[in-house]
């Protein structure tokens, strides 16, 4: 062999090494990368945005498959019963990797068991909205409905969806307010009950509804997060409207592969997707949706933040006594 050659092939093994890929073969072939929602919608925005430069970084395509349906379940079994090589993975949510078992009378996989978490990789805030009808700040609104047991109702994208949680668990921080719950097959039919005053308060997320608030025609209360949004300064958090504390509600998303996938898999996905979440350019175009980009989360993180999220919802859902079929 050629000293040249020679050098060339210890420079592609050092590339490989880097990523994994030496070890693993990883990846061989098309990743295909399922949502379990409807195109459109955050959560597959969010996922076109992470496949595009998914693919970017590892040099092979990334192809969005959507297969929505039950909350997301449908998708996520979809994954687990794939082959556990890491060319099939999900683009799952708070909603099937922490809530699915929680709520779930008769569930087809366990999300800690059946899967193998790549990365935390964003999220975005619930927000509580209200018709303008209604008092300006979300103090107000709870004086409000505690002075009209049952009076008020909220509309929500659904029983058992993370939004309708976070409804309830700020109802239960308030002392346990009486804001009657309106179900609604997904937020594209709250908005509307809300805004002709059907409902007179709606939980979403400040993406969806940051539109209606600055044009005046609803009025985002408060955000359950951390810290105030750079898209909508003015809006408090719930922290700061009704003086509670780490009250936060955060819809995330979470990559995940199915379990038994190969360690050296999870490495190479795990160090793409830590570059792909440091692109500023992709921040960015995540900020315009009030999704808040994670940096820096691995596969061991994940998991842990994933059971922390479960012990965090698992007494509010005991609460409301939420199971579904």
């Amino acid at each position: 062999m050629k000293r040249r050659d020679v050098l060339a092939f210890a420079a592609l093994a050092a590339m490989l090494q880097r990523t994994g890929w030496a070890q693993s073969g990883f990846p061989s072939k098309a990743i295909r990368l399922v949502v379990p929602f409807p195109p459109g919608g955050p959560t597959d925005l969010f996922a076109r945005q992470y496949g595009n430069r998914l693919s970017a970084v590892l040099g092979q395509p990334v192809v969005i498959d959507n297969k929505a349906g039950a909350s997301g379940a449908i998708g996520a079994v979809e994954v687990m019963r794939s082959a556990p090589d890491g060319h099939t993975i999900l683009f799952g949510t708070a909603s099937t990797h922490a809530l699915y078992n929680l709520i779930s009378a008769n569930p087809q996989y366990d999300s800690l068991k059946d899967f193998a978490p790549v990365a935390i990789v964003g999220g975005a805030a619930a927000a509580f909205v209200a018709h303008p009808s209604l008092p300006a700040t979300l103090r107000e609104v709870i004086a409000l409905a505690r002075a009209n047991p049952g009076k008020l109702r909220y509309a929500s994208p659904g029983t058992g969806t993370f939004l309708h949680l976070a409804a309830e668990r700020l109802k239960k921080e308030a002392g346990g307010v009486d804001i009657q719950h309106i179900p609604f097959k997904g937020s594209g039919q709250s908005r509307p009950a809300l805004l002709g005053g059907q409902v007179e308060l709606m939980v979403d997320t400040l993406g969806s509804s940051l539109a209606d608030h600055k044009a005046g025609k609803a009025r985002i209360l408060a955000l359950a997060a951390a810290r105030r949004s750079a898209l909508a300064p003015e809006i408090p958090t719930v922290d700061e409207a009704l003086g509670t504390r780490g009250f936060e509600a955060v819809l995330w998303n979470v990559v995940a592969a199915p379990a038994g996938t190969p360690p050296s898999v999870l490495e190479a996905l795990s160090a793409a997707t830590a570059k792909v979440m440091a692109d500023a350019g992709l921040r960015e175009e995540l900020a315009k949706f009030a999704i808040e980009a994670q940096t820096g989360s691995n596969p061991a993180g994940a998991s842990a933040y994933i059971r922390a999220e479960m012990q965090r919802w698992k007494p509010v859902i005991d609460a409301v006594g939420v199971k579904l079929e």
